[in-house]
Parts: C-alpha cells; sequence; structure tokens
C-alpha cells in the first residue's frame, strides 16, 4: 500500500558497502555509531513539467541516485550536520530555535526545512536533538531534484528520531510546503515521487488530494538521462517564481473573463475545473482571451480592476515584486497543453500498442518544443543536448526539471542503447574540457526506483 508510513528495513552493513563507509566516516567524526540511515531518492520527470503547481498531474519516476543521512539522537537539543562531501561545510543549530535563511539557499537550509517542517507538524517543543552526515548522489542543481530529496530525507530523520509516525503521503505534503521555506513556490511533484515511488514502475501523481497511480513503462526502451552541465539553483534566481506568477495571473485573467470569483482562483486548473470543459476547450479559451505580447503591470490592473499596491502585496510573490511584464498567453498554453500530454502518455503506457515507443517519443518531442518557445525554461545546451540524443538514435528527448539548466531525459530503443550512449559521450561531453570533467556522473540509463526508507543495522 502506497498510502503507509515509509518502510524500515534491517540491513547488514557487512552487504551495504555505501552503508558501511558512512558509518566508519560517522564514527570518525563524531565518536560514536549512527543509530539509523535514512535514504530518499531523486527524481526524473519524464513529462509534465511546470504543471504541478498548476494543479496538474506529472508522471515522474524516482532513480537510483539519493540522498542518505547517518543518524544518531543525542542528548542535548543540538543539531551537528556534516556531509561526506568536502565542499559541503559542516553546520550546528540548536533544535528548537530552527531559522531557514531565505536569502542563502546553501545546502544545510534544505536539510533545516525538513526539520522544521515536521518539528511544526507535531508542535514538538523539545525535540531530540542530533549527529547527521549526510552522503549525496543526485548531481547538485541538475534538475534531478537533489534539494527536494534533502527536505524530504531531512523531514524522515526528524521523524524517526522523535519516535514518531506519519503516512507517506503526509510526510509528501508537509514536505512540500516545508520546502517553501526558503522561498521557492513549488508544486508538489517532488516530495510526492520521493516517498510514493516504487521499485520498477513510474507514477501518475494527482494533487488535491495527493495519489499515485503505477504507470508500466514500455518494456523495448530505456530511459535515458544526460546533464547538460549548466546548473541551476532555482532557490537562487527570480526564473522559476516568475512562472509561478505568470500562471497565477493568467488564472485571475482568464476566471475574470469568464464572470468567475477570479480572487479566489490561484491555479490554472481551478478555471478548468469550474468551467467544466476540456483541457483542448482550455486552449481555445486562452486563445479567444489573451494576446500574445507581454502584459504590462498596469494592463493587468486594468484588466482586474486593481491598484498597483494590491497586485504587489497581494498576488505577487516577494521576489516578483519589481517585475514589470508578464506573459500570460505562452504560460497557459504550455501548462494546459502540457497537461494532456501527461494525461496522453499514460493512457499509452496502459493501452501499450505496437507503436507505443513512437508515440510516447513524439509527445516528449513535443513537451520540450513546448518548454523551450512557449515557457521558455530551456537554454541553448539543453538545446544542443535534446537534438544531439534525437540524432543518435532517441525517439523522444526533453529537458527535464526546472530548466534553465540541469538534466534532459530521453526514451532509447534498448538495442540502440550502447551506441547512443557512446556517440552522446563523443558529441557533447568529450567536445567540451569543463563537461569532459564532470562526464562520468552526467550520462546513465536508469530504471524507476523505490521510495524514501529508513535502514536499521541487523
Amino acid at each position: 500500500m502506497a498510502s503507509d508510513a515509509p518502510a524500515t528495513l534491517p540491513v547488514q552493513l557487512a552487504e551495504q558497502p555505501r552503508l558501511l563507509k558512512l558509518k566508519k566516516m560517522f564514527i570518525s567524526k563524531f565518536g560514536s555509531a549512527p543509530k539509523f540511515y535514512a535514504r530518499a531518492p531523486g527524481r526524473v520527470n519524464l513529462i509534465g513539467e511546470h504543471i504541478d503547481y498548476c494543479g496538474y498531474a506529472v508522471l515522474p519516476m524516482a532513480i537510483e541516485q539519493d540522498i542518505l543521512i547517518a543518524v544518531e539522537p543525542v542528548k542535548t537539543q543540538v543539531v551537528q550536520l556534516a556531509n561526506t562531501n568536502p565542499l559541503y561545510l559542516d553546520f550546528s543549530t540548536g533544535v528548537n530555535n530552527i531559522h531557514v535563511n531565505k536569502t542563502k539557499p546553501v545546502w544545510h537550509n534544505y536539510f533545516l526545512c525538513g526539520l522544521k517542517g515536521v518539528q511544526e507538524h507535531f508542535g514538538l517543543n523539545s525535540s531530540t536533538g542530533m549527529n547527521c552526515l549526510l552522503d549525496g548522489t543526485i548531481p547538485p542543481s541538475s534538475g534531478l531534484s537533489s534539494s527536494s530529496a534533502l527536505v524530504c530525507c531531512a523531514g524522515l530523520v526528524m521523524l524517526t528520531a522523535n519516535g514518531k509516525t506519519l503516512s507517506k503521503v503526509e510526510l509528501a505534503e508537509i514536505c512540500t510546503k516545508s520546502e517553501r521555506y526558503i522561498g521557492t513556490e513549488g508544486g508538489g511533484m517532488d516530495q510526492s515521487i520521493s516517498f510514493l515511488a516504487e521499485e520498477g514502475t513510474a507514477k501518475l501523481i494527482e494533487f488535491s488530494p495527493l495519489r499515485a497511480t503505477d504507470v508500466r513503462l514500455p518494456s523495448g526502451a530505456a530511459f535515458v538521462i544526460a546533464n547538460s552541465c549548466v546548473e541551476m539553483n532555482k532557490a537562487a534566481t527570480s526564473h522559476f517564481n516568475i512562472r509561478v506568477m505568470e500562471c497565477r495571473l493568467a488564472t485571475k485573467l482568464l476566471s475574470k473573463s469568464k464572470g468567475l470569483e477570479w480572487e479566489k482562483m490561484l491555479k490554472l486548473q481551478d478555471v478548468q475545473a469550474k468551467l467544466g470543459v476540456s483541457l483542448k476547450e482550455m486552449l481555445t479559451i486562452v486563445e479567444e482571451v489573451f494576446h500574445p505580447e507581454p502584459y504590462s503591470v498596469e494592463e493587468i490592473c486594468t484588466c482586474l480592476g486593481i491598484s498597483l499596491e494590491e497586485l504587489r502585496t497581494q498576488i505577487l510573490s516577494q521576489n516578483t515584486q519589481d517585475v514589470t511584464t508578464f506573459k500570460l498567453y505562452q504560460r497557459a498554453k504550455h501548462v494546459y497543453s502540457e497537461a494532456a500530454r501527461v494525461l496522453e502518455f499514460k493512457t499509452i503506457c496502459s493501452e501499450a500498442p505496437a507503436s507505443a515507443i513512437q508515440l510516447l517519443g513524439e509527445l516528449m518531442n513535443q513537451s520540450h518544443t513546448s518548454c523551450r518557445d512557449m515557457y521558455e525554461c530551456s537554454c541553448p545546451e539543453l538545446d544542443q543536448l535534446v537534438d544531439i540524443c534525437l540524432q543518435f538514435g532517441a525517439i523522444g528527448s526533453r529537458l527535464t526539471g526546472a530548466g534553465w539548466g540541469g538534466c534532459t531525459v530521453s526514451m532509447v530503443p534498448s538495442d540502440k542503447l550502447s551506441t547512443f550512449l557512446t556517440n552522446v559521450k563523443e558529441a557533447y561531453y568529450k567536445s567540451n574540457d569543463q563537461r569532459l570533467a564532470l562526464e562520468k556522473n552526467s550520462l546513465f540509463a536508469t530504471k524507476p526506483g523505490g521510495g524514501a526508507l529508513v535502514f536499521l543495522e541487523a
């Protein structure tokens, strides 16, 4: 059952080289042994980009790369956090006065988001202190959800150390909310797949209420992740939040034009639900209501009949209050068409026609085109990488994650996989020294992995 709590597995450390190595490092760092280990995976989103925060279903799968934290609860009410990667500095804080610094999206702040979310959910005012050592294998700022995996893993650590239990769905919802402490206004895809993933299947994840449905991927194809080696930290720039606001403003203007209570409408999905029409009909409405030219803040205020002050304080997020123009037509068009592609992708996987791989590939390609042209969240390197992947045998290829850098995901016929990997390596990574240095962890085939869990030494 996906609705129960994350699993706790007894393990023989001798059979788990990575856990054993982490234990040894922990002992040399803290002078004592960890009591348990928590793991949360990264994810790759196969289709459905930038639509979770608009209320629409997405289709990710968990990957093998993960965040792993060794933990020892301690009597002092202090959290000491260290990282196996020397680039990430040690950090410590009192466990009952957790402050997340929004101005600095540094690694330990994501960890604090997870702790704070669980602490506030239970109203814990004397939480257990702990020593924690973190080991991560998800390339950072790569669009594979390293930051959300860290928030989720920290939430699981806090829960376990304080002897509390929650279902996977509750944990996913708490971690989604608590990641907003860092300032990103994201949806809930990353946290949901991190907890709800199961080995061997992708998931259709729907929101309000949160639920996950198995999606069996076609057997004759492999999914390959390729890192563009352009880093994108979505909490450090306003690109991401501007898109969220553009979707929110598009929601308000669409609602107003249709005589709905626009003040109460927050997501593009709300408009479709209230009007009771299909996604295809929503696309027609977008064409009727919006002009393709950007909207100035003055024009938006006129359309809604509000002042600039009301727009800034009541609708826009803090880091988008100085933006002067917003693209509403393009963003709404992307969201409604992408939402339809997700449902079509799932239908094709369920019905498994002979041409499934071809049809899914076409949907992935359409998704990338829409992300590039309508949502403008690609970048030259991602576009180049998509072109290279298609040139060397991928049936479908697209950016995955927030974009503006990070990774592509490509669907490649299994019999072409090894030549595909060789050729992409040659064409994209070996032509550039910086990429070549990162190439070892940058190109890999992946299968759907399992979700977050706790290991206890047997």
